[in-house]
């Protein structure tokens, strides 16, 4: 498959055109995405992600993200923020692994036409 997009955590129009990735450009990604359908319940996690957070693909699909996966993101400041029709909003943000907190750039996408929202993590 060619690739006719910019594929930089920060590439403008990206909620268009992620949820089009394969599984293996979403893998080969250098950060970590966590695709979600509107309710919060995980539909794709790429292997990027899965590295950084130490958590396996398959305990984290079909979960909710904010309660089951990742409850350090249940706040105003991530989980509340999807409630908005749109977004893509690029943060910094801790998550709380395991008592350990890793600083981490978040972007978060939704756009208010589709039924995917996103999660995208750079870590470090």
């Amino acid at each position: 498959m060619q690739v006719t997009h910019d594929l930089a955590f920060d590439a403008p129009d990206m909620s268009a055109w992620l949820p089009t990735l394969s599984e293996d450009l979403l893998d080969a990604l250098p950060f970590g995405v966590v695709e979600m359908d509107l309710h919060g319940i995980v539909q794709r996690y790429n292997a990027t992600e899965s590295r950084y957070s130490g958590l396996a693909r398959e305990r984290v699909l079909g979960r909710h993200f904010f309660r089951e996966v990742a409850p350090c993101s249940n706040n105003r400041h991530v989980a509340q923020r999807y409630a908005e029709a749109s977004l893509d909003v690029t943060m910094a943000y801790t998550f709380a692994l395991r008592m350990k907190p890793v600083p981490v750039t978040l972007r978060l996408l939704k756009t208010e036409a589709a039924a995917r929202m996103h999660m995208l993590a750079r870590w470090g």
